[in-house]
């Protein structure tokens, strides 16, 4: 497309399955500029192993699912949202269908998979590498739209407010991103009348984590600098089963190696110990699942347990999980015949951007979709495979919204460009590299499965140190892609300890010491700029 791609009708910032959906339910009308912030498949969409959940079985129901996501979300959720989304869900399946996901299948109809917390088998799949058959699908149909621009290796910084026009206003509506190129190392300002952010999460915060290097939390620590409310950070979902491997460091074993049959034994004792936590066994839900698997690892002085489904058979092993099974060979593990080390990971930022159930954030013209947000959907854990879901949905009632509301969405007037008349290089690349290494250390061990005011208390007192550097530093130096994400942690860190020392309860995948009863009343926590 000749058209350039710094002013277009719709910025969409990430290329994962809630940017690619809204994009593609807006091409047909308006010009689309997607910005992924490194390779276009390189968010947290092609990791996804598991699945996408919807009701497809006889005998299942929509009471039942949304029944299943309420219970997981521990009272939390908003449920006109979760029916939303689950009513929403065998149609979205369809068009992913037509889009080219080989679903798998049994016979005639879709192969459907169980996983914890779920009451039916309900999670259809690509083998056991569904996220990565999804993205490609998305990635096929958007390039061959032209009414598509997709843009790789932009960081964006932050977004350009009404504070930035060149008749200055305080508005508050949001015209667009400034961005870092990471190919020129220079900045440049993306215009448009709407803006969707669909950035993912903040799992990078964190020490062990199966999300993507990029998952820094930018979208949310961008959309809290330019105004809008924040929810529900403390809910950071743990993955109970990462590999355990000091090279390999976010390698996924998904949670349907439990559902077909996989137990959790302690090396040290080589005993089945998911009986004394809880009478679902492995099918329990996974923070339950995660916290079993820490208390065993701290009470025993253990660095793993080990997951162990050799006794279904090499054959069976291989058939349900070739991509696992693969990459573990490269590993020298062979997982039919003995068991995986593991260890849990974060994996999850149930908590985000406040929006409706249209993806409207606080902001004019500022809307957000799938990780980044907080719709209400997952109250305080998320049901496994309702994430994929939540992307689908969110994108595609984002575009809904815009192009029924076109007619009020302005064009974008001048927009300052970006200023750096004040800075020089940076002469110091090691304080960027030694305080997100701190950041991501102290959220582990203070901030993690189980907490306690007083760690929560040093996390908070090791982030307020740390924001005066950052800022100078910030304040000095040119950007850098990686000084955009230092500030980025920073911010999210700092929005997670808030959240969590405001939750004077423990609820779903948020557990303190202090506080060990969870209260009648579930509220969610807001924070207000």
């Amino acid at each position: 497309m000749a058209d350039d791609p710094h002013i277009s009708d719709i910025l969409v910032i990430g290329s994962g399955a809630a940017g690619l959906t809204a994009a593609l339910n807006l091409a047909a009308r308006f010009r689309v500029t997607v910005l992924a912030k490194g390779a276009l498949n390189e968010g947290s969409t092609a990791w996804a192993q598991g699945g996408i959940a919807a009701v497809l079985e006889p005998g299942d129901s929509f009471e039942n699912h949304i029944e299943d996501t309420m219970v997981a979300g521990a009272g939390l959720n908003d449920r006109a949202t979760v029916e939303m989304v689950v009513e929403n869900a065998p149609a979205a399946i369809e068009r992913l269908a037509e889009l080219g996901v080989p679903f798998n299948t049994d016979g005639n109809s879709l192969h459907l998979t169980r996983e914890g917390g779920h009451s039916h088998r309900r999670i259809v799949h690509v083998d056991d590498a569904t996220g990565w058959a999804v993205q490609e699908a998305l990635l096929k149909a958007a390039r061959a739209n032209p009414n598509i621009t997709l843009v790789p290796d932009m960081v964006v910084i932050d977004l350009a407010t009404s504070r930035h026009e060149e008749r200055y206003s305080g508005a508050g509506n949001v015209w667009g991103v400034y961005a870092f190129n990471r190919a020129t190392n220079r900045v440049e300002l993306f215009t448009a009348n709407a803006t969707v952010l669909a950035t993912g999460g903040a799992g990078r915060t964190y020490l062990f984590s199966t999300a993507p290097r990029g998952a820094t939390g930018d979208g949310i620590a961008m959309a809290w600098r330019a105004g809008c409310r924040i929810s529900n950070m403390e809910f950071m979902q743990f993955h109970p089963t990462c590999l355990y491997n000091l090279d390999v460091k976010n390698f996924l074993i998904t949670e349907a190696v439990r559902g077909e049959g996989g137990q959790l034994i302690n090396p040290l004792t080589a005993k089945r110990f998911m009986p004394y936590y809880d009478p679902r066994l492995e099918l329990a839900p996974r923070d339950i699942v995660a916290r079993a698997i820490d208390a065993e690892i701290k009470r025993f002085g253990l660095d793993c347990v080990h997951l162990d489904i050799s006794h279904m058979g090499p054959d069976f092993v291989k058939q349900h999980f070739p991509t696992i099974y693969a990459r573990l060979i490269d590993l020298d593990i062979d997982m039919t015949t003995g068991p995986i080390p593991v260890v849990p990971a974060q994996h999850y930022t149930c908590g985000g951007v406040v929006i409706d159930r249209d993806g409207r954030t606080d902001l004019p013209n500022l809307y957000a979709a799938g990780e980044v947000s907080q719709s209400g959907l997952h109250g305080a854990n998320r049901l496994a495979s309702n994430s994929l879901l939540e992307c689908f949905v969110f994108g595609e009632a984002v575009a809904n919204h815009i192009a029924a509301n076109w007619g009020d969405l302005a064009p974008p007037p001048a927009i300052r460009p970006w200023d750096e008349s004040r800075v020089t290089d940076s002469d110091e690349e090691v304080v960027i590299k030694q305080n997100w290494t701190e950041i991501r250390r102290f959220m582990w061990n203070y901030v993690g499965i189980v907490r306690s005011t007083k760690r929560l208390e040093r996390a908070q007192h090791r982030i307020q140190m740390l924001r005066g550097e950052v800022n100078d530093y910030y304040g000095h130096f040119r950007v850098t892609a990686d000084l955009i994400e230092l500030r980025n942690l920073l911010e999210s860190a700092d929005l997670i300890v808030r959240s969590a020392l405001h939750r004077k309860e423990s609820r779903g995948l948020h557990y303190t010491l202090d506080y060990p009863e969870t209260l009648d009343l579930a509220v969610d926590t807001v924070l207000v700029p």
